[in-house]
């Protein structure tokens, strides 16, 4: 069963059980699911409303966008646990030889690669997330205000922890300008998704 059918309640167990995983990756993209769910329910309780007519079509285009992010961070939840299995099943391949050995050692390069790609694919997904979620103060209802506070606080959480999971998983990697990419432009998001995170927390400290 995915991750995503499992009820909070089960998820919760899993996670805190010995299982491997999921670990903090999913768990970063549940953050994250959460915060930009919180920017489409912002974004319902605006539109309609005869106050916000003047901000209804660009509501409404962060209605959307936010839609379509929410589902691929759900899916994001079960993506980055099939790439850590990827990870431990390469622990399960002989090593009786020197071939075995050597064929163990590129797989799991290949593997941690694909680790790698899928906590810094979230991040992408997560700085969109928090761009239509700063674009929503001041546009939207004022009586949801710290929702969306809580959003991007959600969200810049999901950015740091899938943050996290991109760094253990480039410690790794022997390819050096794979590990100097990755690191580079993770490290440019993280920065760009925490500041607009901030900001939109200051910002609603000033109207809630």
């Amino acid at each position: 069963m995915a991750l995503v059918d499992l009820t909070l309640t089960e998820f919760a167990q899993l996670l805190g059980s010995d299982a491997p995983a999921p670990g903090g990756g999913s768990a970063a993209a549940l953050s994250a699911v959460n915060g930009i769910s919180l920017t489409k329910m912002v974004c319902e309780l605006t539109l309609g409303k005869k106050k916000y007519a003047d901000y209804q079509a660009a509501i409404e285009d962060i209605h959307n966008v936010a839609g379509d992010l929410q589902e691929r961070l759900l899916r994001a939840i079960d993506e980055d646990t099939e790439a850590f299995n990827q990870v431990s099943a390469v622990f399960d391949m002989p090593k009786e030889t020197e071939e075995d050995k050597e064929a163990r050692r590129q797989a799991m390069q290949v593997a941690l690669k694909a680790a790698t790609l899928s906590p810094f694919g979230m991040m992408e997904t997560m700085l969109q997330a928090l761009q239509v979620t700063a674009e929503a103060v001041g546009k939207s209802n004022t009586n949801a205000a710290s929702d969306l506070g809580v959003a991007a606080l959600s969200l810049k959480a999901g950015l740091q922890g899938a943050w996290l999971n991109v760094l253990i998983n480039l410690s790794g990697i022997k390819d050096e300008e794979f590990v100097a990419t990755y690191r580079q432009q993770g490290q440019t998001i993280l920065e760009a998704g925490s500041s607009l995170a901030d900001q939109v927390y200051e910002d609603i400290l000033q109207i809630v």
